[in-house]
């Protein structure tokens, strides 16, 4: 019995060290986890490689990203959505950037991240091609699907890229930005909001009005206001030229209507889109004297500030998904022009369903703007918000409340829609940057100490750190 005894004891071990000795092996062949950055990316279930491109000190990716069409509804279809990376280290803070329109696919580092010397993550906003759904069900376009798309890549970068996240964006992307903090506050560390407009009552632009009463001097606002004037008195010269213009390079007026409702908007533009990219120097380009002014002159002039191609079917059709949301969503500016007469207007700024094509569906759904500018003033945390002095767009802001935490809200002098941290004066720009640096959680203890000692971490690179205004045409933030 003790034998018998003794003889399982020595089976039970031999096959225990068996099995240990199995599944050492097991581990020693095991497939190790990828250390190379592209093949930890391309291991997130979702992403997929479309290139790589050179930059030195970085690695740059530009990738697709699957998407529900609907995130209420995963299952109903997905789409890609194009997504950039640049790469400089897991352990550095992520930049996370939407420009609300296409993104770009050259490499580029917002100031945000150069501020902080980080990541940054850019996505292309839903429906602006190619990321947008095949079949394209228009009602999915709204500033909640397009928050949850920004969730979802989020949380499927956030474990491979695990120090702190700040969103950011200017104009149509500021405002992108914010409505990504109102649905997911959870997210991000904090939030870097650049000229983004606050539409909240669509019916009411007075603020627009008051702005061009005041912008920049009186001298500059009477030359703006008199090419103006003179391009709706020379409408039908012009609008001959206008025609062959569209005929030599194609340009047909199906969506708008008609090449005099072009001609009316691109013109009613001018003002507008000079103080949106121009500065105050940049009124010796404008024409004197413009009721002496040849045609040509006044046409060079309309056409570099507005664009003539604007809102030609070609002009209109990239930005199709801004104007349906700016018709459904977002709201549109209207303002009066005192300088002109009342018989040389026919249409006014036309509204947003003008410029979409009518076999798209809209309705504009009020309380969309209210609900989000409620939501700064009352529970904004860590956003800065930066506007320019001369870009009518920041008539109508975001201005956290009482309610907010560590919110702030800063015009850069002099400025327009290409406003940063760095053209703010020197105190705010300081503190500014400390914030930025404190919410990345890469403030040294001497910039904790006295915020006036911020100063960005990375080198200013003239390729990647990109100044000049992401130049849209007029009326379009």
């Amino acid at each position: 019995m003790r034998k018998a005894l003794r003889w399982l004891l020595a089976l039970t071990v031999l096959i225990g060290t068996l099995g240990t000795a199995g599944t050492a092996g097991a581990a020693t062949t095991a497939p190790q986890a990828p250390t190379d950055i592209k093949d930890r990316l391309l291991a997130i279930p979702g992403i997929s490689l479309v290139e790589e491109k050179p930059y030195t000190g970085y690695r740059y990716f530009v990738l697709n990203f699957t998407q529900p069409v609907d995130h209420r509804h995963p299952a109903r279809g997905t789409f890609q959505q194009r997504i950039t990376v640049l790469h400089k280290d897991v352990s550095r803070p992520t930049v996370f950037y939407t420009s609300g329109y296409n993104v770009s696919t050259t490499p580029s580092r917002r100031e945000p991240t150069q501020i902080v010397d980080g990541n940054q993550v850019s996505l292309e906003y839903r429906f602006f091609t190619p990321s947008r759904p095949a079949p394209a069900d228009w009602s999915k376009l709204d500033i909640w699907q397009a928050a949850s798309d920004q969730h979802r890549v989020y949380e499927a970068l956030k474990p491979l890229y695990s120090a702190n996240w700040l969103a950011t964006g200017g104009s149509k992307g500021g405002m992108t930005a914010t409505y990504y903090e109102r649905f997911y506050p959870r997210d991000m560390d904090g939030v870097v909001a650049y000229v983004a407009p606050n539409d909240v009552v669509n019916d009411e632009d007075s603020a627009y009005d008051r702005f061009f009463e005041r912008v920049g001097t009186k001298e500059c606002r009477d030359k703006l206001n008199a090419v103006q004037r003179e391009a709706l008195v020379r409408r039908e010269p012009l609008e001959k030229k206008y025609a062959q213009y569209a005929a030599d390079n194609g340009y047909t007026f199906t969506t708008i209507g008609s090449l005099d409702k072009a001609y009316e908007a691109v013109v009613l533009d001018y003002v507008w889109g000079f103080w949106q990219y121009s500065g105050l120097a940049d009124c010796d380009s404008i024409p004197s004297g413009a009721a002496t002014a040849t045609d040509d002159a006044i046409w060079d002039s309309v056409d570099t500030i507005s664009g003539f191609s604007a809102y030609a079917d070609q002009g209109l059709e990239q930005y199709t998904p801004y104007y349906y949301q700016a018709g459904t969503q977002l709201g549109a500016p209207t303002i009066g022009f005192p300088h002109i007469e009342r018989k040389l207007i026919r249409y006014g700024y036309q509204p947003p369903r003008n410029f979409v094509p009518r076999s798209i569906p809209m309705r504009f759904q009020k309380g969309v703007m209210r609900d989000v500018d409620t939501w700064v003033r009352h529970h904004a945390r860590q956003m800065l918000f930066v506007y320019g002095q001369n870009d009518p767009w920041g008539s109508e802001r975001f201005r956290p409340g009482a309610g907010a935490r560590d919110s702030h809200v800063y015009t850069a002098p002099g400025m327009n829609h290409g406003a940063n941290v760095a053209g703010l004066v020197a105190d705010e720009r300081a503190f500014a940057t400390a914030r930025i640096l404190e919410w990345a959680g890469v403030a040294s203890p001497a910039v904790q100490a006295d915020p006036s000692a911020a100063k960005p971490l990375a080198r200013f690179d003239g390729k990647l750190d990109v100044r000049d205004v992401e130049r849209e045409p007029a009326l379009r933030p």
